[in-house]
């Protein structure tokens, strides 16, 4: 989730790639870059950091002049890049704009090229030579490579040898006052200038919403030239393509929340996208999954004897999942605690033990302690952390990354499902070299996986209306149950845990099972009770509990799998969700909760991205 500004007018652009990477930085912080066309040709300045050590970084340059010196037809062309680090170190060399060897091509990219490893090994055989450690720098040798004086056709080719989910935009030094981009599955936007003979280009609106509000979104499949006074869309074929500007109502504030009211709601909403960059690239091939880039050897993962599971929050639950697709899948004994109750707890773990340390931002104390007494005993530690060079990432043996981007709303959404995504890959990696999986169910698994980016979006788009009149129904009710079983009550944890954090409203998540044993009490006639019952195993149990519940006059809610009329049958309302493999069903099954909670707060009047008494980080005891 990095950020992307180009633009090609009339007027100096250095300051204005700055003022837009300025409102892109929220997508990443890690490095960032501009390039810019001078009579000469092109000049780069890359800086580690923020968007403050690049400014430092251009006035220490020739570059500070540039702003006076237009190429020969009078036109200013540049890009900048704002870097959330996916693929290589946070350095110098790994932030963008990446060039060919030449420096002719640059590019600035946002997202995976699922291929990369493929394309670095041929463009090395014909003797490309690469300057970093990133997946994007392949674009821009494979533009070199296929450029013959048009930078569209160039792209276009270089668009057609690509896998993955990316958006990009290039600039040649031979082809001045031109910028072309290419979209596949992640935003593109053009600001048509207005002012007369000038466009921009982006990620995202906020980047150039203080020169325009006029607006034409590139779709999936396209290719997009723009220069001073044109935008030219095509297909990946080249067929024309026709398509009128619109213009933003937009004010900043909204624009920088993609036009939702909160960013909870436009994280909720980038959920597909953080999955999608957190497994695509994992995943090359059909039939398994890479996870060469985490620091394991597949002989540890081969012969490891058991496995620890410590975080905490929202993490906890998302550790839950793992240990429950661990088990599922790779038929391996795996440990599960909070880490606070771990690191006093005087475990009993050593060498053939990993223990996998799960924080969104690499800094939470009692995770923290809890792996580094792991270490102390003779475990391998497994870090599971949202960010580059985070504490988390130094106090442990290896490192798997989510790559949900900056998360601004303090309930955590869009990065449990992207830490759900990388427990569930682990899982998977677990059993194809242990053995206790067919590789037929393998590919399958990797099929389903690989769909649910979409089955996401299709969920959100589908269960919105629905849940929002649900929480209109009960939004003033005084007590929540969640109810699930097997891996639908960690679902159900997280639910509970979203409707406390941003609602106020206490709520409860229990085992179905464990009903009986006492939360039934708490249950009459206005009592609201969501049960997670999607297709399982055991969901003939979890009906046999929801019927419990209605005996006693609760209101239930359930979140079932399409088709499932049986679930319909016993709950008095119920919200369906796409299909797809039963361990998978968490990704697809938290996205009406998180909704529900949402609502329900939004209904109270509460703020939901900075609920009270929370932090997005806990940093002590």
């Amino acid at each position: 989730m990095c950020g992307i500004i180009g633009y090609v007018g009339e007027r100096p652009c250095e300051e204005i790639l700055l003022a837009g990477l300025e409102k892109l930085e929220y997508r990443g912080y890690d490095s960032a870059g501009v390039a810019m066309l001078n009579p000469e040709g092109v000049e780069k300045v890359r800086a580690v950091g923020n968007l403050a050590n690049l400014r430092e970084a251009l006035a220490a340059t020739e570059l500070a002049g540039l702003s006076d010196r237009p190429t020969a037809d009078g036109a200013w062309t540049g890009i900048g890049h704002t870097r959330w680090a996916t693929h290589g170190r946070v350095t110098e060399n790994n932030a963008h704009p990446h060039s060919d060897e030449t420096g002719e091509v640059q590019i600035a990219l946002n997202g995976i090229v699922e291929n990369h490893a493929e394309l670095r090994e041929n463009l090395e055989a014909e003797g490309f030579k690469f300057s970093s450690e990133t997946d994007a720098e392949v674009v821009s040798h494979l533009i070199a490579r296929h450029f013959d004086g048009d930078l569209t056709a160039a792209v276009r080719a270089t668009y057609k040898d690509l896998r993955g989910h990316y958006g990009f935009v290039a600039m040649h030094a031979e082809t001045p006052g031109v910028l072309v981009g290419a979209r596949k599955e992640v935003p593109l936007i053009v600001g048509i200038g207005e002012r007369e003979n000038e466009n921009f280009i982006a990620s995202a609106i906020p980047a150039f919403m203080a020169e325009t509000r006029k607006v034409m979104a590139i779709e999936n499949g396209e290719i997009v030239t723009v220069t001073r006074n044109e935008v030219t869309i095509t297909t990946a074929d080249g067929e024309p393509v026709e398509r009128d500007p619109e213009a933003v109502e937009w004010d900043e504030e909204q624009a920088e929340k993609g036009g939702y009211d909160t960013f909870m709601m436009k994280e909720i909403h980038e959920q597909p996208e953080a999955i999608a960059e957190t497994i695509l690239d994992r995943m090359p091939n059909d039939d398994g999954v890479d996870l060469s880039d985490i620091g394991l050897s597949d002989e540890f993962l081969t012969n490891v004897e058991r496995i620890m599971i410590v975080a905490c929050g929202t993490s906890y639950h998302a550790g839950l999942v793992g240990r429950y697709a661990i088990g599922e899948w790779a038929r391996m004994p795996v440990g599960m605690d909070i880490a606070s109750e771990f690191r006093y707890s005087n475990p009993v773990i050593g060498p053939g033990t990993l223990v996998i340390g799960i924080t969104q931002s690499g800094e939470t104390a009692d995770t923290l302690a809890a792996m580094r007494l792991a270490r102390e005993a003779g475990a391998t530690v497994l870090a599971v952390t949202n960010i580059m060079g985070s504490q988390a990432t130094r106090d442990a043996d290896a490192v798997l990354y989510t790559r949900a981007g900056l998360e601004i709303g303090v309930a955590a959404t869009k990065t449990f499902v992207a830490q759900v995504a990388a427990m569930y890959l682990l899982a998977l990696r677990l059993a194809e070299l242990r053995g206790s999986l067919p590789h037929e169910r393998v590919v399958e698994l990797v099929a389903e996986l690989k769909r649910i980016p979409d089955a996401m979006e299709a969920t959100i788009d589908q269960v919105s209306d629905q849940v929002l009149e649900i929480a209109k129904r009960h939004y003033d009710q005084k007590f929540f149950l969640f109810l699930g079983r097997h891996i639908g009550l960690p679902v159900c944890l997280e639910g509970a845990l979203k409707l406390k954090e941003v609602s106020y409203i206490p709520s409860d998540a229990y085992a179905a099972g464990e009903m009986k044993h006492g939360p039934i009490a708490l249950l009459d006639e206005n009592t609201p009770v969501v049960c997670v019952a999607t297709d399982s195993p055991i969901l003939d149990k979890m009906l046999s509990n929801i019927e419990e519940t209605r005996a006693r006059g609760a209101q239930t809610i359930a979140v079932a799998t399409e088709g499932s009329g049986r679930v319909e049958a016993v709950a008095e309302e119920t919200i369906t969700i796409p299909g797809t493999d039963w361990v998978l069903q968490p990704l697809l099954a938290i996205l009406p909760l998180q909704l529900l909670a949402y609502h329900v707060a939004r209904l109270n009047g509460l703020n939901v991205d900075q609920p009270r008494n929370l932090a997005k980080t806990v940093t002590v005891e």
